[in-house]
C-alpha cells in the first residue's frame, strides 16, 4: 500500500539521483491511494488480522502503520525477549498488552548481539562472548547476568503492564521480584527459574494457581546456582497445587524429596535432570502419593545408596517410568528405582549406558507392564529381552530402536507367538534389520494377527 505519493508530497526536500531518475520514467505518476481500513473499526479490523493462520505475518502487517502495529500487537501473545531496554523501558507492555507467554532469559544475559558462537540446548539458547573460552569453567560468567535489582526492576515493569500472564521464564529473580510478580499476575500458571538460589524461593508461596514449574539451579557447562533441601522444602510449602515439576542440577537428599511429596499431593508428573542428590534420595518418592509420571534424565547416577527394601516404600499410583540418557551401571540404585515403581504400565527406557541383562533382570518386579520401550541400548541381548518380556502377561505394545544386540536372527518361536498377539510392535534393533519390513501387510503385530512359527 503506498500511503504517499513522491510527486505529489509537496516538500521542499530535493529528490535524490535515483528519485529523478524513477520519475523520468514514469510520466502518469501514481495517485495518492486511498486507506479503505481507515473506514473500519479497531474491532473489525482485529477479526480479520486474526483470521491470519500464520502469526509471524503479524509482524509484517505491524509495519504498515501506527495503527496497524497496536492492532497487531496485540494478537502477539508469546515472545522471547533479546533486548533488556525494550522491556525497562515499559514498550514492550504497550506494544503487546495482551502477553500471556514470555521468556525474558535472553535478555538477561550480557551479549554480542552479532557474535556468531550460539549455545543451544532444549532448555538455554543464548549467543557467547567472544572471550568465552577464558572462562572459569561455565560459558556464562556470573558478571555476565544481569545482577538481581536490574531484574527486578524489569519485573515489576512487565508485572504492572501485563497483568494476564500464564507463563513466564526468569534468571536470577530475587525474593522481593518473584513476591511482586505474584502479586500482580494472580493468573500465572507456569513457570521457568534459571540461576535461582534457595532464598530466592521464599516469594514463590504467593503464587497460590501455579501449576507448572521448571527449577533449574546448575546447567553443565552453563551456569551454577544452588538448590539444596532448604530450597525444596520453601517451595514445596508454598507451590502445593503443583501438579508437574522438573528439577534440574538441583542438590538435596531424602528430606528434600520427602517435603515435595508430602506438600504438593496434587503433583502428577515429576522430572529429575542432572541431579547431585545425596544417597537415599529415592526412599523420598514414596511420599508422592498421586504422582502419575516419573522421568530421570542425564543422571550419572540413580542412588549409590538407596538404603534397605523395607525403607524403600512404593509409589502406588505411578503409571509411567521415563529414563533417558541415564548411566545405570549402579545394579543397587537400578534395582531400589524398579521396586519403588513396581506398579507401573509403561517403562522407557532411552540411551541409557549399562542397561545389560542382569540389570534388566531386575525389571521382574513390574507385573503390569502393558507398554515397553527400548531405544538405544546397545548392551541388552535378545536372550535378556525374551526372558523380560515373556514374563510381562499383560504386555501388548512393544518398541525395540537401535539395540544393536537384539538380533532377528535369534528371535524363538516363543517370542515370535508374543508378536503376533501385540496390538503395537515397532522392531528395529539395527540397521540390518528385516523383520519389520518383512511384517507389513502380514497382520503379524496386530491383535489377533499371525506369528513368526519355526516349522
Amino acid at each position: 500500500m503506498r500511503l504517499q505519493s513522491i510527486s505529489n508530497s509537496g516538500s521542499t526536500t530535493p529528490h535524490s539521483g535515483s528519485e529523478a531518475e524513477s520519475d523520468s520514467f514514469s510520466p502518469n505518476p501514481v495517485p495518492d491511494s486511498p486507506d479503505y481500513s481507515s473506514s473500519l473499526s479497531d474491532e473489525l479490523l482485529l477479526r480479520v488480522f486474526s483470521t491470519i493462520p500464520d502469526a509471524k505475518q503479524h509482524i509484517s502487517n505491524s509495519l504498515v502503520c501506527k495503527r496497524w502495529s497496536l492492532l497487531c500487537g496485540k494478537l502477539i501473545q508469546s515472545i522471547r525477549l533479546l533486548e533488556w531496554e525494550f522491556l525497562e523501558s515499559g514498550r514492550l507492555s504497550f506494544r503487546f498488552p495482551n502477553l500471556i507467554d514470555i521468556n525474558i532469559v535472553p535478555a538477561s544475559i550480557n551479549f554480542e548481539r552479532n557474535s556468531s558462537i550460539l549455545l543451544s540446548n532444549k532448555l538455554f539458547e543464548v549467543h557467547l562472548n567472544p572471550d568465552v573460552l577464558e572462562s572459569d569453567g561455565f560459558f556464562v560468567r556470573k558478571d555476565e547476568i544481569l545482577d538481581s535489582k536490574t531484574i527486578v526492576r524489569g519485573v515489576r515493569v512487565l508485572a504492572e503492564g501485563c497483568r494476564n500472564l500464564r507463563k513466564i521464564a526468569l534468571m536470577n529473580v530475587s525474593e522481593e521480584g518473584l513476591s511482586f510478580l505474584a502479586d500482580e499476575c494472580e493468573l500465572l500458571q507456569e513457570m521457568e527459574l534459571h540461576y535461582c538460589g534457595d532464598m530466592a524461593l521464599r516469594g514463590i508461596s504467593k503464587f497460590r494457581n501455579l501449576q507448572i514449574l521448571k527449577l533449574i539451579g546448575r546447567l553443565n557447562g552453563v551456569y551454577d546456582s544452588v538448590v539444596s533441601d532448604i530450597g525444596m522444602t520453601m517451595l514445596a510449602q508454598g507451590c502445593r497445587r503443583l501438579v508437574k515439576l522438573e528439577l534440574v542440577g538441583c542438590e538435596g537428599s531424602y528430606d528434600g524429596i520427602k517435603a515435595i511429596g508430602m506438600c504438593c499431593q496434587m503433583l502428577e508428573e515429576l522430572t529429575i535432570c542432572s541431579h547431585r542428590m545425596e544417597v537415599g534420595w529415592l526412599s523420598g518418592l514414596s511420599y508422592c502419593g498421586n504422582l502419575k509420571t516419573l522421568r530421570i534424565e542425564s543422571c550419572k547416577c540413580i542412588d549409590e545408596n538407596p538404603g534397605p527394601d523395607e525403607y524403600l516404600g512404593s509409589c502406588t499410583m505411578l503409571e509411567e517410568l521415563h529414563l533417558r540418557r541415564c548411566q545405570m551401571r549402579g545394579k543397587e540404585g537400578v534395582r531400589a528405582l524398579f521396586l519403588i515403581c513396581r506398579s507401573i504400565r509403561k517403562l522407557v527406557v532411552e540411551d541409557c549406558w549399562g542397561l545389560d541383562n542382569s540389570m534388566f533382570a531386575a525389571a521382574t518386579v513390574f507385573r503390569s507392564i502393558r507398554s515397553l520401550s527400548l531405544e538405544g541400548c546397545s548392551l541388552l541381548t535378545t536372550d535378556g529381552l525374551e526372558s523380560i518380556v515373556l514374563f510381562w502377561k499383560d504386555l501388548d505394545r512393544l518398541k525395540v530402536i537401535s539395540c544393536n544386540n537384539i538380533k532377528d536372527s535369534e528371535i524363538t518361536p516363543e517370542l515370535s507367538t508374543l508378536f503376533s498377539v501385540l496390538k503395537e510392535l515397532k522392531w528395529r534393533p539395527d540397521s540390518k534389520s528385516l523383520l519389520s519390513a518383512s511384517l507389513e501387510g502380514t497382520g503379524i503385530g496386530q491383535k489377533g494377527g499371525r506369528s513368526l512359527r519355526r516349522k
